[in-house]
């Protein structure tokens, strides 16, 4: 069950009552983080990909595994870093051979969001490590994991040709395989050269759960990493 604290906001004093999210473990269980209510939350000035995730153990299974850290929007502006109790640094277990849970989405209201919805279904997939890509995508949001590049696009445009044909060139150059998230779909021309050249397509609905746009990805949900 989710768990609420008080939050006061240090900007501007506001009170607020945060509950903490719940997402799905490999093995089906929710796990939602365990709030520290005594400590004060953190704003956040930069944003820095391993200060934006935290490792929580399910209470299930016991399985450890990386989830998105608790965040609360004050009305003033400021985005407000909620304390983990009993958060470890240590990384998620390697992927083992189990079946899949059925994915569990996590609705999409902010680029962060889209971010997090497809780092999330990476994970499901069975790819691990997921980390920011060290090369900056000339559009949208780069992340890697082992043997693979993917980019998510949050923006109100559709990707492009090019956008796909960049991605295909970085996994080239890191000798790994691609995929593309998109939240307002693709081009037609993006589409065919997606095909030609192998690159996975999905679009993110606003519930945060990635569809196939083309046969590449069809396979890839299928099979899994």
């Amino acid at each position: 069950m989710s768990e609420s604290v008080p939050v006061r906001c240090p900007a501007c004093r506001r009170e607020h009552v945060y509950t903490a999210p719940s997402y799905p473990c490999a093995c089906g269980a929710p796990v939602t983080p365990s709030l520290d209510g005594a400590a004060r939350p953190t704003p956040v000035a930069h944003r820095a990909w391993d200060a934006d995730w935290v490792t929580v153990s399910c209470g299930s299974c016991g399985r450890r595994d990386q989830w998105p850290q608790p965040e609360l929007g004050c009305p003033c502006g400021a985005v407000l870093r909620i304390a983990v109790a009993g958060a470890v640094s240590a990384p998620p277990p390697e992927a083992g051979a189990e079946p899949r849970a059925a994915f569990q989405p996590v609705t999409i209201r902010t680029a962060r969001d889209a971010v997090t919805a497809a780092a999330l279904y990476l994970r499901w997939l069975g790819y691990r490590d997921i980390r920011r890509a060290d090369q900056r995508p000339p559009s949208g949001i780069g992340l890697a994991a082992r043997g693979l590049v993917a980019q998510v696009d949050p923006t109100v445009q559709p990707a492009s040709l090019r956008d796909v044909e960049c991605l295909w060139l970085t996994a080239m150059t890191e000798d790994s395989g691609c995929v593309y998230f998109s939240l307002a779909g693709y081009a037609e021309e993006a589409r065919e050269r997606a095909d030609a050249l192998g690159v996975p397509l999905f679009v993110l609905d606003f519930t945060g759960t990635p569809q196939p746009v083309n046969g590449c990805a069809d396979e890839l949900r299928g099979s899994g990493a």
